[in-house]
């Protein structure tokens, strides 16, 4: 077999592990509705079954890397791919919500696993003449995988049923394991040594358990509140220990000379930045989609589905020639292609056609290309050969923590518009009712309850549409069953001018639907322009995360990178 052929199969094989793992990171969103209904159960318990992956896969990571590193890259790939598979069949076999939480927490952890160990074996397996290309590819893949997710999981939801969500990683892990067991070599730091840091473990799985849960609970338990702060205490607290245990360890899980590599640290906080406003994006989108614009689920997932399409191509291109020129002017113009796309997703409407939101989230998704892949070929490219291992964990993990931290603000950011946007609406509506001359002080005081209540529902975080099928009946209905405890004089004086009163009614009711439908509409414009105005100190760290050389200059020839400061 030819060594071309050998590489293909090599890199199948790498591809098909990362793939899946990042794709159930989002896959899982659309069928949580599906799985409500057949288990039962709160929607903040079901709500676990993506929070626990998410949880494990932050927490692990970056031990995974090192474990990697130490005891071999291809044998602990090969064994994240096995549970990763394993679990994933019985996650579609789960009799209960606990079990799948359970079996969504193990599969969390056989993710943190494979995702990191990509990047070294893929260096390893190609020359460094091809590591752009590759790592081009690398970075379209990963795109695809997280804007995928809700297609894919609503095209299989819609079509066969929630567990086939699990049970298409199946094959695809079993045919990732064979083609790594025969094409891919074994690979390790040979310097990283055989004893393991568990202070160094301790330290950054506290931390990064504290921080990470802080951050998915925070919407229940409130920024200032006692618990948020005590976790994040504690958070930093195992952070301190693991940074001491570094700083003192003979042989440390992360080598602290990488933190003295410029050009690494700011690659780090770029992919954090990239990671907070990949999650954004999908997250304000779909809800847009769904509660503002009407669509389905599956059809939302379509649509977003576009962000993949332009990843793939400017990754597949900014991959290559970012190892020749430098990565850190594409980087930097992806961020800038991606925060003035999410701006301009704040001039949609309600009745915006779909080609306004095909073309912005194309062009998001060019940025987002623009961005990952130079970002993680730069990562790779400016540590010494044998810690590419630890350093992808690395980046990885920051990619991960910032997706959390960035559910977290825009979540929180989005609630306070809406609740303000909403408020003041409800306030505007509530007056027009008080001030109408033609209706009664019954019909009014009946009016203003349910201009209340549609108020209140559409400030439920990512609202925006009332559960109420019928609005205008309701309130008829309330107005009748008011009406016959009056006394029979005043019954006889409604009953005359009913009819007038009803369709004075009916089109304050029509009023107040359109002007909260355009306040919730005034709470996504502002919480997308803060999400694109989000984005600019990353346009910093993306110029310093690489080094800068003249266009000639080969990658190879730059200096080591452990010597810079």
């Amino acid at each position: 077999m030819s060594v071309r052929m050998r590489r293909a199969l090599s890199f199948t094989a790498i591809v098909l592990g990362f793939f899946m793992a990042l794709l159930d990171t989002t896959i899982i969103n659309i069928a949580l509705p599906e799985m409500t209904r057949h288990f039962g159960g709160s929607v903040s318990r079901i709500s676990w079954v993506m929070n626990g992956y998410n949880l494990a896969f932050a927490v692990f990571i970056l031990t995974a890397s090192r474990l990697a590193d130490q005891f071999g890259r291809k044998k602990v790939f090969i064994f994240g791919v096995a549970l990763f598979t394993l679990t994933s069949l019985l996650a579609g076999f789960a009799t209960s919500l606990g079990m799948l939480i359970l079996l969504r927490v193990i599969q969390g952890l056989a993710g943190a696993i494979i995702v990191p160990v990509t990047i070294p074996l893929t260096t390893t397996t190609f020359p460094k003449e091809m590591h752009g290309l590759i790592i081009g590819i690398w970075g379209a893949v990963s795109g695809v995988a997280a804007a995928s997710g809700p297609a894919l999981g609503g095209i299989l939801t819609q079509n066969l049923s929630w567990e086939w969500i699990f049970f298409v990683n199946v094959p695809l892990g079993v045919l990732s394991i064979v083609l790594t067991a025969v094409f891919i070599k074994e690979s390790r730091d040979d310097t990283a040594g055989r004893s393991i840091d568990y202070g160094g473990t301790l330290g950054i799985t506290g931390a990064m358990f504290f921080i990470t849960y802080a951050l998915i609970k925070v919407q229940d338990y409130g920024w200032s509140s006692g618990k948020t702060l005590a976790l994040l205490g504690a958070g930093v607290v195992f952070l301190l220990l693991f940074i001491l245990t570094q700083w003192k360890g003979k042989k440390p899980m992360l080598p602290l000379s990488l933190m003295r590599i410029r050009t690494f640290n700011n690659a780090s906080l770029t992919l954090l930045i990239v990671g907070a406003a990949l999650m954004n994006l999908s997250l304000l989108t779909s809800f847009f989609l769904t509660r503002m614009m009407g669509m389905t689920e599956l059809r939302a997932g379509l649509v977003l589905s576009m962000v993949a399409v332009g990843s793939i191509v400017s990754s597949a291109v900014s991959g290559p020639l970012s190892a020749k020129y430098g990565s850190h002017l594409f980087a930097a113009a992806g961020i800038v292609i991606t925060g003035g796309a999410m701006y301009s997703m704040s001039g949609l409407h309600a009745d915006s056609a779909v080609a306004e939101v095909v073309v912005r989230l194309l062009v998001a998704g060019v940025g987002i290309g623009l961005t990952m892949a130079p970002v993680m070929s730069s990562a790779v490219r400016n540590v010494p050969d044998d810690k590419v291992g630890i350093s992808s964990g690395v980046t990885n993990m920051a990619k991960s923590l910032g997706s959390v931290i960035g559910v977290a603000l825009i979540v929180t950011v989005l609630q306070h518009n809406m609740d303000s946007e909403l408020g003041k609406a409800g306030t505007h509506l509530s007056e027009a009712v008080q001030a109408d001359v033609k209706l009664q002080p019954l019909v009014k005081n009946v009016l203003a309850e349910a201009v209340a209540s549609i108020s209140k529902e559409g400030t439920a975080p990512m609202g925006g549409k009332s559960g109420k099928a019928d609005p205008a009946a309701a309130v008829v209905h309330a107005v009748e069953l008011a009406a016959a405890k009056l006394p029979p004089a005043e019954q006889k004086a409604f009953a005359a001018d009913s009819a007038n009163q009803f369709r004075e009614a009916k089109l304050l009711l029509s009023q107040a639907g359109n002007g909260m439908q355009q306040a919730a509409v005034e709470g996504f414009r502002r919480t997308f322009v803060f999400a694109g105005l989000l984005m600019i100190p990353g346009i910093l760290f993306a110029l310093l995360s690489d080094k800068r050389r003249k266009p000639e200059e080969p990658a190879a020839v730059a200096e080591p990178a452990v010597l810079e400061r």
